[in-house]
């Protein structure tokens, strides 16, 4: 799928992102708080490479981290910068392909590319190139923390859709409003890449509006992208799970070799 696609997507659920979570402020709180705890170090320098509105680089901002955000889509890192703004943190973002960083080498301590952000790169070239250009930004044994789904289980069942997620927004004037959202996913012949179509039902005055749009993904497995980080240079990869870090997806975990 080409990367204008994946950059439109996300324009275009920049403004609703927030629906995808029962509670937003939460996560938020939750994400930064498992990730600054695999940091291990204060006021850390961190690139959050594919940043989106900011769920983990404002979370890590909430933790003290000096933070930059970057993302395909504009209208995501725009929405990043603001969200942080109004929380009272500051929180550099740009326009950016991962595969591509408009930052000079040795510039961060971590860089994460969290909420399976990776997998809309489709090819094992294309993964190999964002690796390495986090590997150029990181310091020496510099902090990687990529997430992704738990591909090596989905892999297996190759699932049909996901379970509807809700948001409740209550207005006092209002009452209470939900956003329904969900996914149905369309596998492809070599049994590892998906079309995803994304579903969100909106209330619109006592009726529903829906939402549908669609991208691509790889559901790249654990050993095959720990692989790819060891050639783009990284060391001691290890996957740690999510009853262990208390984030929400598994997580490789590497350093930047010298």
């Amino acid at each position: 799928m080409p990367e204008t696609s994946v950059a439109h997507f996300y324009d275009d659920l920049a403004d609703d992102y927030h629906l995808i979570y029962s509670d937003w402020d939460a996560s938020i709180r939750r994400q930064g708080g498992a990730l600054d705890a695999l940091i291990g170090q204060d006021r850390a320098a961190v690139l959050d490479c594919s940043c989106g509105i900011g769920t983990q680089a404002i979370g890590l901002a909430l933790r003290g981290h000096r933070v930059t955000g970057t993302d395909l889509s504009p209208r995501a890192a725009a929405r990043a910068a603001r969200e942080a703004a109004r929380r009272g943190l500051s929180l550099r973002t740009a326009a950016a392909d991962m595969r591509r960083l408009p930052f000079p080498d040795d510039r961060f301590d971590t860089v994460v590319c969290a909420d399976n952000s990776l997998p809309h790169l489709l090819t094992e070239q294309d993964v190999y190139a964002a690796l390495a250009e986090m590997r150029r930004v990181l310091r020496p044994q510099g902090l990687l923390l990529v997430s992704t789904r738990p591909y090596d289980d989905l892999l297996r069942d190759r699932p049909a859709s996901t379970p509807p997620q809700v948001h409740r927004n209550v207005d006092r004037a209002e009452g209470e409003e939900r956003t329904v959202t969900f996914q149905l996913w369309h596998w492809h012949d070599d049994g590892e890449h998906y079309d995803l179509e994304h579903f969100q039902l909106l209330p619109a005055g006592g009726e529903w509006r829906v939402q549908v749009r669609r991208t691509t993904y790889w559901a790249l497995g654990q050993n095959r992208l720990a692989g790819l980080a060891a050639e783009a240079g990284f060391v001691d990869a290890e996957w740690r799970m999510p009853q262990e870090t208390r984030f929400f997806q598994p997580l490789l975990v590497a350093r930047a070799g010298e």
